[in-house]
């Protein structure tokens, strides 16, 4: 495994768009101009686009210089991770089904 450059550049571009998406769901809920699956699919598309910022800013993943099993276990916990996010989301959903 080689390296990884760590670089004062590196983490400052990676916090300034940290900054800029998480600021677009806070305007796009406080501006109220869009419906509520607009909203959650904009919130939705910041967080999933945040989370390879951190992975590739802050963590120093990158596709060229990390390991095949260091990215295979990163993906299963990504797995695991939408298996209890979506099962969650699945049973709140059908419980306010019931509910109503």
């Amino acid at each position: 495994m080689q390296a990884h450059e760590h670089s004062l550049k590196g983490y400052l571009t990676g916090l300034v768009l940290a900054v800029v998406l998480t600021v677009i769901p806070f305007w796009v809920v406080w501006s109220s101009a869009f419906s509520a699956k607009v909203l959650f699919g904009i919130i939705a598309l910041c967080a999933l686009i945040q989370v390879l910022v951190h992975l590739r800013y802050f963590l120093n993943i990158s596709l060229k210089h990390t390991g095949k099993d260091y990215l295979a276990t990163l993906f299963f916990a990504g797995v695991l991770i939408f298996i209890m996010v979506g099962g969650t989301i699945w049973i709140l959903f059908d419980l306010n089904f019931r509910m109503m």
